[in-house]
């Protein structure tokens, strides 16, 4: 009886048909759990760098010290930047764990359905249809943006140490408005769908809640939007100077 008990106890687990039983990782649910949880991540940090955008308002000194203090967060404890680069590891490992995820996830849709509809029916919203484009495209802008505002590679009138003037410089030209403006449409598009795809995934978009989670989609995803194109038009329109 003891041994019969350590032999069910050791022997691997196996799907309905023999098989071994995939991996947390390896399973679709698992996939879309990343997904959710890396994007939740990547949202909350989108939400405080807005309200950091917002300072941009109140002149160079506030915008500038708010950097400043940025790079001195945890200080003495922390060295120089250490808190910083800390919440860029862990936001490198979001947006590699939602990618990754997104792209295996597509893969697996393919694979499950090989032949196209004959006849094409849109039933998804326009937000659906374009989260993969939206994310290709945020993608490349996450490379932009760094080369532009971080690293001051791309940014010809840059200023190290001086992210008010930097900013000005950037929205002074008009392919730094452009490219801003479109990646944060598709910003808008993608956090609408994306927080209400994470909110079912996670078991919280029940039916009953169904309407006030759209609706609070859909109001996150215009304040976001409108935050982040508010600093641009301010410096186009010379609010901001």
């Amino acid at each position: 009886m003891a041994l019969a008990t350590r032999t069910r106890t050791s022997a691997p687990s196996h799907g309905p048909h023999g098989s071994r039983s995939p991996s947390f990782w390896g399973s679709t649910i698992g996939k879309k759990t990343v997904m959710a949880v890396s994007g939740l991540i990547m949202l909350g940090y989108l939400v405080v760098h807005m309200l950091g955008n917002l300072k941009i308002f109140f002149g160079a000194d506030e915008f500038n010290g708010y950097a400043h203090w940025l790079r001195t967060l945890g200080s003495p404890f922390l060295h120089y930047e250490w808190a910083l680069w800390l919440v860029r590891a862990v936001l490198l490992a979001a947006v590699v764990a939602h990618a990754v995820s997104a792209y295996q996830l597509s893969r697996l849709d393919i694979r499950a359905r090989p032949v196209k509809y004959v006849h094409k029916r849109r039933r998804a919203s326009y937000a659906t249809r374009t989260m993969r484009w939206g994310g290709i495209i945020l993608g490349l802008f996450i490379v932009w943006h760094l080369l532009d505002l971080t690293t001051l590679t791309v940014n010809e009138r840059a200023w190290a140490g001086h992210p008010y003037e930097n900013v000005l410089a950037t929205f002074s030209t008009w392919y730094g408005n452009t490219v801003y403006l479109v990646a944060m449409a598709a910003l808008g598009l993608h956090v609408r769908h994306g927080f209400w795809s994470a909110a079912q995934t996670l078991g919280v978009g029940s039916a009953r809640r169904e309407r006030t989670l759209k609706a609070f989609a859909n109001g996150l995803a215009l304040v976001l939007f409108a935050g982040f194109v508010s600093v641009p038009v301010a410096v186009m329109t010379g609010m901001v100077n």
